[in-house]
């Protein structure tokens, strides 16, 4: 197996045209087309797990966070991101990272924290702009099924609950070619006039290339008239962010207790008790303060999130509960998550969960 082989299984996970544009995620280091001998998967990529790696002879790192977040403009060793990007080249090592793109979808991060609270009726907390768009196209009456069809086997029209969606209008197509034309029907230099269906399909924005080029593949024409656009609908399955329901009401107090053992965390940073009672649970694992607006439109009772600064406290304004559990904390059984995936996914070969405790936060 190559690296490309297991970054595939990841992005059928999670796609990385979901990412956040901050991000950096993908194949940061590393050669895709090399053999894997090894899969060690952790939270963060540091030293001491580039060690671990070369310790159990995996040379592949499958990391949550980016070690190379921003642009390098050298490599010296000078600081701890320029260090483990030379441990792992000086040993062969490739580092995966996936970040934004497993927040974003929906059996992602914040489902992990869900299903550790065990809420029900989960949905996305801030559904991700532009990730729908539309493909029309033009194809004789007689191939508009077989064309369509095979529109669908590429995953197109899958609106929701339903799939093979579509909308099809009859109508009369024209044109002419030219000296250099090979036309399919008519003739070169006659104008010529077709039974046409227009058939216009959504798609989910990662499989645009894969769309296309079935397109290309499976339309009689020369040339194949086409149009892509972007709509404003919102995928209910992408975005960052979940809320959902305790099955049972819980008195608040008893409720943060909860979380500290589900969670395994010491300590609770939160806002004023304002509510004796939770019933509606939002979460985002990692930083989360640009969630507070989301958190009470939606109705919760709580935020569960990380990295909130004293500022963002008083923003809760009595009508939600922050309560900031830590960003290691939150994020801490992501590993564990990609590991029983990979394993399901490559039955005959090691995926290891790596035993270093990256969390850069330490309590008294």
């Amino acid at each position: 197996m190559i690296v490309q082989e297991v970054t595939n299984y990841l992005e059928e996970l999670a796609p990385l045209a979901y990412a956040e544009d901050f991000d950096n995620v993908g194949l940061l280091v590393g050669d895709k087309k090399t053999k894997v001998t090894g899969i060690l998967v952790t939270l963060d990529t540091l030293e001491t797990v580039v060690d671990e790696a070369i310790e159990k002879n995996c040379n592949l790192i499958i990391s949550f966070h980016p070690i190379i977040f921003k642009g390098l403009k050298s490599l010296t060793g000078k600081n701890y991101v320029e260090r483990t990007v030379l441990k792992a080249i000086k040993n062969d090592i490739a580092i995966y990272a996936i970040h934004t793109a497993l927040d974003n979808v929906f059996k992602g991060v914040n489902d992990i924290i869900c299903d550790t609270l065990g809420l029900i009726n989960k949905k996305i907390l801030i559904p991700q702009e532009g990730t729908i768009k539309k493909l029309t196209t033009y194809v004789p009456l007689g191939n508009a099924n077989t064309l369509r069809s095979q529109l669908f086997k590429a995953g197109a029209g899958n609106i929701g609950n339903y799939d093979q969606c579509s909308f099809n209008t009859e109508g009369k197509g024209t044109y002419r070619g030219n000296e250099n034309s090979n036309p399919t029907l008519g003739e070169k230099g006659e104008l010529h006039e077709e039974k046409e269906v227009q058939i216009s399909v959504t798609f989910n924005k990662h499989i645009e290339s894969k769309l296309l080029a079935t397109l290309f593949k499976n339309h009689p024409y020369e040339e194949v008239a086409f149009e892509v656009t972007t709509l404003d609908n919102y995928d209910q399955h992408i975005g960052i962010g979940m809320v959902g329901d305790l099955k049972e009401i819980q008195d608040t107090m008893k409720f943060l207790d909860f979380v500290k053992g589900k969670m395994n965390v010491s300590s609770i940073r939160h806002s004023e008790i304002s509510k004796q009672s939770i019933k509606k649970v939002a979460v985002l694992g990692g930083s989360g303060s640009f969630a507070i607006s989301a958190a009470k439109r939606a109705g919760a009772d709580v935020l569960i999130t990380a990295d909130l600064k004293y500022h963002d406290f008083f923003s809760a304004e009595n009508d939600i509960i922050l309560a900031d559990i830590g960003h290691y904390e939150s994020e801490q059984f992501t590993k564990n998550f990609l590991v029983d995936y990979l394993s399901k996914k490559i039955t005959n070969f090691a995926v290891v969960l790596s035993t270093t405790n990256t969390n850069p936060v330490k309590y008294l």
